[in-house]
């Protein structure tokens, strides 16, 4: 007992001498923790304490990666080489593509199927064959419709412009009629006055003189119509004469009037683009053409129209219904109203197109390979076929052992792989712990031993999700990666599969440690399929040798791709829970949902200790803001921030912002050292209720790292006047000192502060924000120099930042409001300012 009391002593006379040293040190380190020339000669006290502090006050490299272990990384690369090296435990000497080194014979009759020849065959019959046609009615009955309107359209214009010819081509011929429809009014004035005068008309007189016009040539048209009118004139009565002119005339007008219709509903994008001709055809013409479009039309259509017909080839299909059915004079504009209006009408039957395909891969025979005995399969030095193999390995001929060169090489491999996480990890994570590795090492597992059973749906989606959550999207990505380049290389997998899944997979790892919701995970679960499912069919489309596969093969298996990714999604949404209890992962997701009030141990904490609680919420205000300044993990600092005071649940009016001004229990208690003991009590009390509510490590590490091993100086100095008064045994610092440990993190250390500067704070009133900084810098630099920071990686610069933003959070928590006059406080406020 003796010896024990005396190392004892030994130990806290040790404590109190480097605690000495620190504060004798601290004030030659300059503001902005650097050395003087002087402080860095070898030898110099402070630079060998600041080479144990390392740079800028942060733990040396190896003391914060003092826990990566070797053996994680062995395991990792035995494991991966184990499973994805499969392929290398029996493969053949002879194989595909290798000269035979010797003449080798069948021992025996053999009949053997070349199963994968034959699968290739099979899938090329699927995907190379054609889709099924039908026609669509709804398209057909809609181009039928439209041609109608075309009809009647012309109709219209046609039953305005009158019956062509107007009178009987005995009286007049159809070539002078359709000259006296088309005549310009000048041409029709010098027509009357030539039939009216019944003066002969000259076809050598170079003009025709008409009133306010100038001189006009003669025509071939014009001399025959005046000619035409003069004999009838003389064969026929005045009145019958008369009548004839006033017909010609109404023609005429009718005419001009159809086709000013015509004109102004034609534009350029106007189909089919109509002319002046359709009036002119013979009302008999029309009539045949009418039913002659109408009959090609419904040929045609009857016949269908695929998809992608080239334009020239429907022009002639058009062209040769046209020529039989059509008059010579029309077929022209039937031409333009057939094409124009003509449309493909075909459309693809799914399931007709389905059985099909199905049908193609079922009629391909399997691919057998056959030998007599002492038949040669190779000779020696030819190239071994696929046929030549699929006998070798029936007779037992490949020779098949273990490729120790493959398997070491693709070891070497995984080696590099592994490596390339490691640096990844060392770059953009902290160090993770033992338990993490053996996560992501399970989670990398589950690929290829999914391809080993013959799965092609791979867990990649799955593996991005989670490991990108649980560890940052850089970290997710590389496994994502490396994982599908692994398999790939090493395993007999679909690549096309592989990459649709390592593409979705990558997907989730970038986007899912943004993520800070479970709703927000399920919605990115359906990101991933869809990129999964449409990278699966662009692929299979590019290897198709038809378009037309997308309906009846591609896309199927696309979507159904796709489904597998979202189903993967599911799964890790499922599985994210448990995970990270059984690994004490601590995600934003989760750090998201522990800091809800409505815990249960927040809810408590709210109801037995309301001035704890309170207190709780404005160290989380300063802590917060001090996290968000020095870009550490806010979500951390909230959470822990929220729990690290649960322990004063044991006793809650053991500690003044519980007593709502009520009588002190420790001046009831009257005994220092019991109420140091109440007090250090919330942090053990706080470790059991943290350990029985299953709360992360992470965030139980807040409740001892944020008091350290700090001084309960109220007691302790009591008890040590009480002592002095007395004349009693001296007190032991370490009685009234927390047991720690003190911070380890960054976030713990802030957290310290930001509880030590709380009530300091909380108790200023009518004080200028320069004297708030003094008074939070003080209680910053005490913490500095009782050696409660110094394994936190906080600097003294960082801790300047803290201090300012602690006082604007404080500035923010009790801006002033406007004095209200004495009047006013006699009325209810309708608000307050």
């Amino acid at each position: 007992m003796k010896t024990l009391h005396s190392l004892t002593q030994q130990l806290n006379h040790l404590r109190q001498k480097k605690s000495e040293q620190f504060r004798t040190i601290l004030p030659f380190i300059g503001s902005d923790g650097h050395l003087s020339p002087e402080q860095k000669k070898p030898g110099h006290p402070l630079k060998q304490t600041r080479s144990f502090l390392g740079t800028k006050g942060n733990p040396p490299p190896s003391a914060k990666r003092q826990g990566r272990s070797p053996v994680m990384f062995v395991l990792a690369v035995v494991s991966l080489t184990s499973v994805m090296g499969n392929r290398f435990y029996n493969q053949p000497t002879l194989d595909v593509g290798r000269d035979a080194p010797y003449t080798i014979r069948a021992r025996f009759d053999a009949s053997v199927e070349d199963t994968k020849t034959t699968e290739e065959k099979r899938k090329e019959a699927q995907t190379g064959s054609f889709p099924v046609l039908m026609i669509d009615k709804s398209l057909t009955q809609e181009m039928d419709q439209n041609l109608q309107q075309s009809l009647d359209k012309i109709d219209q214009w046609r039953e305005m412009s009158g019956s062509f010819p107007f009178v009987p081509t005995s009286v007049l011929s159809a070539a002078t009629q359709q000259y006296l429809r088309h005549s310009e009014a000048w041409e029709w004035q010098a027509i009357v006055a030539f039939v009216e005068d019944n003066a002969p008309v000259n076809p050598f007189e170079p003009g025709v003189v008409i009133p306010n016009r100038e001189k006009k040539p003669l025509t071939r048209e014009f001399i025959q119509a005046v000619s035409e009118l003069q004999s009838y004139r003389q064969l026929a009565s005045p009145p019958a004469f008369s009548e004839l002119m006033q017909t010609a005339s109404k023609a005429r007008q009718g005419y001009q009037k159809a086709v000013a219709q015509l004109s102004s509903s034609v534009t350029p994008e106007s189909t089919p683009a109509y002319d002046a001709s359709v009036l002119d055809l013979p009302d008999s013409a029309w009539q045949k053409t009418r039913q002659g479009i109408q009959d090609a039309t419904r040929h045609i259509l009857t016949q269908g129209i695929p998809p992608g017909l080239p334009s020239d080839l429907l022009d002639n299909a058009v062209a040769v219904q046209v020529s039989t059915l059509i008059p010579a004079e029309a077929q022209p504009l039937a031409l333009e109203l057939l094409t124009s209006n003509l449309k493909p009408n075909l459309i693809e039957d799914t399931e007709q197109t389905k059985r099909r395909a199905e049908q193609a891969a079922r009629s391909v025979d399997p691919v057998m390979v056959t030998a007599q005995a002492g038949e040669v399969i190779v000779e020696a030095g030819e190239e071994i076929t696929q046929a030549d193999f699929v006998l070798l390995d029936y007779y037992g001929l490949s020779r098949r052992e273990i490729n120790w060169i493959g398997l070491i090489g693709f070891g070497g491999l995984v080696t590099g792989g592994v490596g390339i996480f490691w640096l990844v990890e060392r770059q953009v994570h902290p160090p993770l712990r033992r338990r993490d590795h053996i996560l992501v090492l399970l989670l990398s597992l589950s690929t290829p031993i999914l391809a080993l059973l013959g799965g092609q749906y791979n867990s990649l989606p799955a593996i991005g999700l989670l490991v990108g959550s649980f560890y940052g999207s850089s970290l997710g990505a590389t496994v994502v990666t490396l994982l599908t380049g692994l398999v790939t290389f090493s395993m007999e997998v679909s690549w096309e599969f592989l990459i649709a899944g390592g593409t979705g997979g990558l997907v989730g790892a970038l986007v899912a440690g943004r993520m800070r919701s479970r709703e927000e995970l399920a919605l990115l679960g359906g990101i991933v399929g869809l990129t999964q499912g449409s990278v699966h069919l662009v692929l299979n489309l590019i290897m198709s040798a038809s378009a037309g596969t997308i309906w009846y093969a591609v896309l199927p298996g696309a979507a159904l791709y796709g489904v597998s990714g979202l189903a993967w999604s599911i799964v890790a949404l499922g599985l994210s829970p448990y995970l990270e209890r059984l690994f004490d992962l601590v995600t934003p997701i989760r750090l998201a949902e522990l800091s809800n009030p409505n815990r249960s141990l927040l809810k408590r904490l709210a109801t037995e200790a309301p001035g704890t609680f309170q207190h709780t919420l404005f160290v989380a205000s300063l802590a917060e803001a001090a996290a968000r300044e020095l870009h550490c993990n806010v979500e951390l600092v909230r959470a822990g921030t929220l729990y690290h005071d649960i322990g004063k649940m044991h006793d809650p009016l053991g500690f003044i912002e519980n007593q709502m001004g009520g009588p002190n229990k420790h001046d009831q208690i009257n005994n220092p050292r019991k109420s140091a003991e109440i007090i250090k009590k919330h942090v053990s009390e706080g470790l059991v209720m943290a350990r029985k509510h299953q709360l992360p490590k992470a965030i139980r590490d807040f409740i001892p790292e944020h008091q350290g091993k700090l001084l309960i100086s109220y007691f302790y100095f009591q008890a040590k006047q009480r002592a002095q008064e007395k004349g009693g045994d001296s007190v032991q610092e370490a009685d009234f000192r927390y047991d720690g440990p003190i911070p380890q993190s960054r976030e713990t250390g802030i957290v310290m502060l930001a509880d030590a500067c709380e009530a300091a704070l909380r108790s200023l009133k009518d004080v200028t924000p320069d004297t708030a900084l003094i008074t939070v810098k003080k209680i910053l630099k005490a913490r500095w120099q009782d050696n409660q920071l110094v394994d936190s990686g906080l600097t003294k610069e960082e801790l300047l930042t803290t201090a300012e933003v602690f006082v604007k959070v404080w500035q923010q928590c009790n801006h002033q409001r406007i004095a209200y006059p004495q009047a006013a406080l006699s009325c209810q406020p309708s608000s307050q300012v």
